[in-house]
């Protein structure tokens, strides 16, 4: 492959990486928007995580990939903290991960291990999330996410409402 078509490959893998991070964003925000007081604590079962572990956890993610990236791998556990503080988190780490994958800056691991490790993982807990949330007795509201105006590099809390939503 020529240098030409080696920086089109890297730029169309940055450029899909973005987007899951945006579409990461948007179904994560939604899972956590709302949520009731207490719902950091709610336990399905003794041998499952609490929603504030699983965004702990999620944040832990974001910090990781942005470790493999940047070729310094450095795994944490991070321990729970207060609900809105956690989702913050949430935010701000897929912020820095987000904008050093749009820098020029060398990824030190592909965007295939990347999408297989990190990523994937962070989209299953926030199904955990909804889930829990519905168990909980909050419900977050389905929607069909191929018509969301999901954009690369829109990583904050501020999305798009959804077109519709389903019950």
């Amino acid at each position: 492959m020529d240098t030409k078509n080696a920086n089109a490959s890297v730029d169309g893998s940055r450029k899909f990486l973005r987007h899951v991070l945006a579409t990461i964003s948007y179904r994560g925000g939604k899972a956590m928007r709302g949520a009731p007081a207490g719902f950091a604590e709610f336990h399905a079962s003794e041998t499952t995580r609490t929603p504030g572990q699983i965004v702990a956890h999620i944040g832990d993610l974001f910090d990781w990939a942005l470790s493999q990236v940047s070729g310094k791998e450095k795994w944490s556990d991070s321990k729970p903290i207060a609900w809105g503080d956690g989702v913050k988190r949430f935010f701000a780490s897929l912020k820095a991960l987000d904008d050093y994958i749009s820098s020029d800056a060398a990824l030190s691991c592909t965007p295939e291990k990347l999408f297989q490790g990190a990523l994937a993982d962070a989209l299953t807990h926030i199904g955990q999330i909804s889930l829990l949330r519905r168990l909980a007795g909050s419900h977050v509201r389905a929607e069909n996410y191929s018509r969301a105006e999901i954009v690369a590099g829109r990583v904050g809390s501020e999305q798009t409402p959804p077109e519709k939503e389903f019950n």
